[in-house]
């Protein structure tokens, strides 16, 4: 039977790189908590607009620049109606305001509960992003949000 003795490897290298790598995922996480819990927290506390877009203007913001000069929406005009909807739990109209801004929506609720889960055990759930986030899904992810402007634009104009 071998020794073992925890207080002289509990120095050693190898274990201070797990320890700082194990700190540095949890400073991530939190960092995504604080960032997605916000975002969602904001979004909880407006009142989604009935039209689809313009939610933004109760923090102070301007109306959309686009909507002003060309008569237009730009590619995220609807996604704080989207993340609002969701916040208070309307799915359905989330997905008529923007689409697209109803997954991202989604997926910042997904990332804060993922960065929860690495904040208290320390998983490596970034790892698997990193794994699974390609060139492919970063193409997929921008036709998505193609798509989602050309539906605001069709719904805007009336078409849809």
């Amino acid at each position: 039977m071998e020794y073992y003795d925890t207080k002289s490897s509990a120095g050693s290298p190898i274990v201070q790189r797990l320890t700082d790598l194990l700190f540095a995922r949890r400073v991530v996480a939190l960092f995504v908590v604080l960032s997605c819990g916000t975002v969602l927290g904001i979004a909880a506390w407006l009142t989604p607009s009935e039209s689809g877009m313009g939610t933004h203007t109760q923090m102070g913001l301007p109306p959309c620049s686009w909507i002003t000069t060309i008569n237009l929406p730009c590619p995220t005009c609807g996604f704080t109606t989207a993340f609002s909807n969701l916040a208070h739990g309307r799915f359905y109209d989330a997905f008529v305001a923007q689409p697209f801004g109803a997954l991202v929506g989604f997926a910042t609720a997904v990332f804060f509960i993922g960065g929860l889960v690495v904040l208290v055990t320390g998983a490596p759930l970034g790892g698997a992003l990193c794994r699974f986030w390609t060139m492919k899904v970063t193409w997929v992810v921008l036709i998505m949000l193609l798509l989602g402007w050309v539906y605001t634009m069709l719904r805007f104009r009336g078409i849809i």
